[in-house]
Parts: structure tokens; sequence; C-alpha cells
């Protein structure tokens, strides 16, 4: 598995990558605080939930709250990510929240290992 922003290390496509494990690896925890060298306003909650990955800024764009200490539930369908702070929700795969706030977003990519 990789992510990327544009800012670490490998490319394509005018995108960088950078590999954070195997997706074996990382589907044995629900939320993981991926860190990254450009300091703590660019670290990256990577969740695995039912059988899916998603990825997100780690930091809740209301106040900076731990997203990875939040809250995952699913209702309607939608699984959000609740921050612990002030409970604001955030869609995991659009990453709006219910209010105007938004959450950064950060790529994935599956990549067969070798």
């Amino acid at each position: 598995m990789a992510s990327g922003r544009g800012d670490e290390e490998g490319s394509a496509d005018g995108a960088a990558w950078r590999l954070v494990g195997r997706a074996s690896e990382l589907a044995g925890t629900r939320c993981r605080l991926m860190y990254s060298s450009l300091g703590r306003g660019s670290d990256v909650c990577l969740f695995y939930v039912k059988g899916e990955f998603f990825a997100m800024d780690a930091r809740c764009s209301h106040s900076g709250g731990p997203l990875c200490e939040g809250d995952i539930e699913e209702a309607d369908g939608v699984l959000q990510v609740f921050c612990p702070w002030h409970d604001y929700n955030f869609d995991l795969r659009t990453r709006k929240s219910g209010t105007s706030l938004q959450a950064e977003c950060w790529w994935k990519n599956l990549v067969p290992s070798s």
C-alpha cells in the first residue's frame, strides 16, 4: 500500500508515493497514524473499515483533534469518523462533514508486492 500527496518519496504521473506497508499487515489495525516527515500538520490517518482502506488528514479541521482516536460509525451506509474533542463527523469516503468542514484529501493506492 502506498500513500501520496506530491511531497514524499517516489513519483508517478505528477504524484509522489510513499510505501507504508503491505495491505495484509495494515488491515490488522482499524486506524493507524502515519507520521509525515513534513511535520505534524501533514500526518495521515489510515483507516481500515469493512474491508476498505480510507486515508485523510490526521487532525480535525475544526480544532486539530486526533481523528485516529475518534469513534467510527456507520449510519445509512455512510462510514464516519467522529472527532473525539468536539464530535465533528467526517465521511470516510468523501471526507466531508455534516458541517461545512472538510478533511484534507489523501489518496491511497494498492500495488502488488514484489
